[in-house]
């Protein structure tokens, strides 16, 4: 597992530099920045620090939707109404400057991604108490089970905003090298183009069971949100696959494709992330995206 490390200093590069950055995500590395690039002002900074959940189990985040300008998961227990109001203030000036950030950072996309939502997670992660499925320290590939991506890679840019500790990460060996191991040669049927035959051969081909998809999901969306759950579910996966270590300090960001890097966030607090979903024709290595490597193992087009 490779982890890039890309110092202020040496920002902003070439075009020619910005494509091998994009080249480095789409094949499964982490890009880290030791002191992030887009930090937030110190007074809005210390009311995030200020900011708990009263129940753990109530929502997993607090996610804000640029595109509606809403937030959804705040706990109304402890938060009046200019307390909600200034955090979606802190919400909308961050995703906007980690847009304005990348869109010069990494140049091919713009005008590729359609932006997604935003999150901020003031809860420790250490002993969540989150139903299987939802837990965030086992290693899993991200789907989204209500936003269908129809082969758009999940592209997400996290921040530690935590003033002392570190974040600890698990990460593992990348889509294309693990799917095989679970998706046995099932995955690759004889198909006759029909959608809802295929679509239940990907959701059997990893003994997930045949129940037929949403059809608000391609074969692809389908594939994808079983092999998350699955992964989770997989004691045997969870305990013997390889396994990469990473401790992200205060103060800093890092950015992955969690579509393609199985991933777990053992211990930490207060975090904000941004999610862009980068569209397929966008990419600059396209064959390495989960939708080429299931749709060479299907013999078929999944979105």
């Amino acid at each position: 597992m490779k982890l890039i490390e890309i110092p202020l200093a040496t920002l902003p590069a070439g075009a020619g530099q910005a494509r091998e950055w994009c080249a480095a995500l789409e094949a499964g590395a982490i890009l880290f920045f030791p002191q992030t690039p887009v930090p937030l002002a110190a007074n809005d900074l210390q009311f995030l620090l200020g900011q708990q959940q009263t129940d753990s189990s109530l929502h997993k985040n607090i996610a804000y939707k640029p595109l509606a300008d809403k937030l959804s998961g705040v706990d109304t227990k402890t938060a009046d109404a200019a307390a909600v109001a200034r955090l979606q203030a802190i919400m909308r000036s961050y995703s906007k400057s980690v847009v304005e950030f990348l869109k010069g950072f990494l140049e091919p996309y713009h005008g590729g991604w359609q932006l997604d939502y935003a999150s901020f997670r003031p809860q420790e992660e250490q002993g969540r108490d989150l139903p299987l499925r939802r837990r965030n320290d086992l290693l899993h590939t991200d789907a989204f089970p209500t936003r269908p991506t129809h082969g758009a890679r999940i592209l997400r840019f996290f921040n530690n905003i935590h003033p002392e500790r570190t974040r600890d990460w698990v990460v593992g060996d990348p889509f294309r090298e693990i799917v095989g191991q679970f998706a046995p040669r099932q995955i690759a049927p004889q198909v006759d183009g029909a959608f809802t035959r295929l679509a239940k051969t990907l959701g059997s081909g990893i003994g997930l069971g045949a129940a037929v998809p949403s059809l608000k999901r391609t074969p692809y969306d389908d594939f994808m949100m079983r092999f998350h759950n699955f992964l989770k579910e997989n004691a045997e996966f969870q305990k013997d696959c390889a396994k990469y270590s990473f401790n992200f300090p205060a103060g800093s960001s890092w950015m992955v494709y969690t579509d393609t890097v199985p991933h777990a966030v053992l211990t930490g607090q207060y975090a904000l992330e941004q999610t862009l979903l980068v569209q397929h024709e966008a990419l600059v290595t396209p064959e390495t995206s989960p939708l080429n490597v299931l749709e060479g193992l299907a013999g078929a087009r999944l979105v």
